[in-house]
């Protein structure tokens, strides 16, 4: 008996996916003959109800009132979309799409049959025949959906589906459920939700459960993947739903914030890695208002290095403060094309001038004649050259773009009286390791001096700390590691780094240039530094993996530290000295670090500048120390791999 039931599931699947093939004009044919043969048997079911006695099909008045509906029905459905509809994916809104079409349809008929009397016949057949169209119909639509749904040829071939559950049963649980539900890779096990109240309930046949619950009910349902889709809840709580999840071997992954989800429906695109605010467990810091439109609304805004991380999320930001002109500076043409192109598109319905130009900071002339034609008041100069180890490689490259091209605008910007000037700086350039981080000690140097002696423009600079999701950052390079089965590279067990996202690194450069007088470093209050390799973890076991260690040796991903890289260091500080001072945004600090009067460092760039041209990389360290007395080389350490397995 066993064996029969299968074959006849077999042959019914055989069957249903045999029809999914035909190509798509047969099947929108096999529908419209459908609806006309519905047309015909709801007529021919409306005249049997009416007289109680049977009727041939062949019968005049049967044919004209069929013909009617049809020529009444289908532009109806036409205009509605529904031979261009794929009912096996039809949601709600689809569903009630139908319903109107088809309540439009009776009205026009009633009103056709009933009350002009058309055809003389009995009147009541024009209220019978639309009631039983629309069941036919919406029944014929409702099974399509029922029986075909979610059935394509990867589900038909192997029924393999990932198991997954929703954590919230809110409205961004509910709309991500039904999405999934049509989706032929996951099968919907449920809700979880921490309000008492709807424990035990169902919602769309889905049960709702007790996170209490959640260790037993994964190994139970065999669940591999965990949406969480609770957007509005407090950092505190979020953080700590993350780290139980990490116990139990489960993927992931979450919806966007409350205010995106309220733009519309919920997607199966809207799915996503977790946010890099989920890797680092605080909450972000929230930029402030006021601040950040002092100088960018109704204003020219540069940005140099636009097509960068920071610079790209600059533009952006200033976009969203409604400038009235935006410059885009960037050197390569590839990445100035494609932040151009973004901004463009966000800025569709805004008044404002988007000017993508291609140059290069350290072409003095070029600035100028740019500076010249459209008189920029703030700029944001985030041009620079930031992987340590490329400019560690390329020195005499890595100090010309960072401190002449800082140099160059500065001065042009003096000489326009721009009104805001902020440099994007670095906590490498805090008792540096590295030529990176010596070059852009020199460049908050330049913008010091600068500060000191200018009437017209304010200088400033930012330290960013490790910018989550800059290009180089460890999370993507991560992510893509996990991707591949790992190992994850660390360059050693004990690094530590301070974190901010990219977004948090742009509102501090604009809120830093309203709140500035002058000469001051800006810095992020960020919370406590985070352990990479603790990061590296975290990664590991919310993609529902498990580490490879001592413990662990079967593990799916193991960590390989690679020793420290030249110039790299294990703790970054983003302050010279122990005095932040507070400002206007209670976590923004801001410090006044000794420098040297533009006199005395004229002289001395003129002097690197000259040994910079002769390419002795010997002279060339040996003068970045002495204009950098902080600065202390670090060569790396041992090449020699390993698997980490503490």
């Amino acid at each position: 008996m066993q064996k029969i039931a299968k074959r006849f599931t077999r042959f019914v699947m055989d069957s249903i996916w045999l029809v999914l093939e035909f190509p798509r004009p047969l099947k929108v044919t096999i529908a419209i003959l459908i609806d006309m043969a519905s047309c015909i048997m709801c007529t021919w079911a409306a005249f049997y109800l009416r007289t109680g006695e049977k009727i041939s099909l062949l019968e005049p008045s049967v044919l004209k009132v069929s013909g009617a509906s049809m020529l009444l029905a289908f532009p109806l459905f036409l205009l509605a979309g529904f031979y261009k509809t794929i009912f096996r994916y039809a949601g709600w809104a689809t569903m009630m799409r139908l319903v109107q079409t088809l309540a439009i349809y009776g009205i026009f008929f009633a009103i056709l049959i009933t009350f002009i009397g058309l055809f003389d016949i009995p009147r009541t057949v024009g209220v019978l025949q639309p009631i039983l169209l629309i069941l036919v119909v919406g029944f014929t639509r409702s099974m399509t959906r029922f029986c075909l749904g979610g059935i394509d040829r990867k589900s038909h071939r192997s029924g393999q589906k990932i198991r997954a559950l929703i954590y919230g049963a809110g409205i961004g649980g509910r709309q991500l459920a039904a999405a999934l539900l049509s989706s032929p890779d996951f099968r919907i096990k449920g809700f979880v939700d921490d309000d008492e109240r709807l424990h035990g309930h169902s919602v769309d046949g889905l049960h709702i459960y007790n996170p209490k619950a959640l260790e037993k009910l994964i190994k139970r349902l065999k669940i591999s993947e965990i949406f969480l889709a609770v957007p509005s809840i407090d950092r505190g709580r979020r953080n700590q739903i993350l780290k139980d999840m990490q116990r139990f071997q489960v993927a992931v992954k979450t919806l966007p914030g409350v205010h995106e989800l309220a733009k519309g429906t919920v997607s199966l695109s809207d799915i996503r890695e977790l946010d890099i605010d989920d890797l680092l467990g605080r909450e972000p810091v929230a930029p402030y208002d006021h601040l950040m439109k002092f100088t960018t609304t109704g204003k020219t805004v540069m940005i140099t290095g636009a097509g960068g991380s920071i610079g790209s999320e600059l533009a952006r930001q200033a976009l969203f403060m409604d400038p009235q002109t935006l410059l885009l500076v960037e050197n390569s043409e590839f990445s100035l094309y494609k932040i151009h192109e973004e901004i463009e598109e966000l800025a569709k319905n805004k008044n404002i001038k988007i000017v993508p130009i291609l140059a290069n900071a350290c072409d003095k002339e070029q600035m100028g004649r740019i500076f010249k034609e459209w008189h920029p008041q703030t700029v944001f100069h985030a041009a620079a050259y930031k992987h340590v180890p490329i400019v560690e490689n390329n020195p005499v490259t890595g100090i010309l773009n960072n401190v002449w091209g800082t140099l160059n605008t500065a001065q042009i910007a003096s000489r326009y009286h721009v009104q805001h000037f902020v440099l994007i700086s670095t906590d490498k350039a805090v008792r540096p390791t590295n030529v990176m981080g010596a070059s852009k000690r020199i460049a908050e140097l330049i913008l010091q001096a600068f500060a000191a002696n200018s009437t017209k423009t304010i200088f400033s600079m930012v330290r960013f700390g490790n910018v989550l999701g800059s290009s180089g950052s460890v999370v993507p390079r991560f992510r893509q590691q996990i991707k591949d089965g790992g190992p994850i590279t660390l360059t050693h067990p004990e690094i530590i780094r301070y974190f901010m996202t990219i977004s948090e690194a742009a509102q501090l450069v604009i809120q830093a240039s309203a709140i500035s007088r002058g000469g001051e470093v800006f810095v992020l209050d960020m919370g406590e530094p985070v352990k990479i390799k603790d990061l590296a973890e975290r990664m590991v076991e919310l993609s529902g993996l498990t580490l490879k260690n001592e413990d662990n040796p079967d593990g799916d991903i193991g960590i390989e530290i690679i020793g420290l890289r030249p110039g790299e260091k294990l703790y970054e500080e983003l302050l010279i000295g122990d005095n932040p001072l507070p400002t206007d945004h209670p976590r923004i600090m801001k410090a006044q670090d000794s420098y040297i009067p533009w006199g005395e460092l004229k002289d001395r760039l003129m002097e690197f500048r000259h040994v910079l041209t002769e390419n002795d990389i010997g002279k060339v360290l040996s003068l970045l120390s002495s204009l950098v007395p902080e600065y202390s080389p670090r060569h790396g350490d041992n090449k020699e791999k390993k698997i980490d397995l503490v």
